[in-house]
């Protein structure tokens, strides 16, 4: 290998890295975008869940609610 071919190659590898750290970069921040909305819809779930009533039906249709003519 002539030195211009290792130049070569390093040049397309330190590329391929700067691709990558980019894309990890970019995941990275979607996945914790994506674990605060998870724990802002957990908070929501145990939210509505201390709202409904104790003995109660737990979950209701909207067909439930419903005038018996339909």
């Amino acid at each position: 290998m002539t030195p211009q071919d290792i130049e070569s190659r390093l040049t397309d590898l330190e590329i391929k890295l700067s691709f990558t750290e980019d894309l990890v970069d970019t995941l990275n921040a979607m996945v914790t975008q994506q674990q605060d909305h998870i724990e802002l819809l957990l908070k929501e779930v145990r939210r509505l869940r201390e709202q409904a009533p104790e003995g109660g039906p737990g979950f209701r249709s909207l067909r439930d609610e419903l005038p018996p003519h339909y």
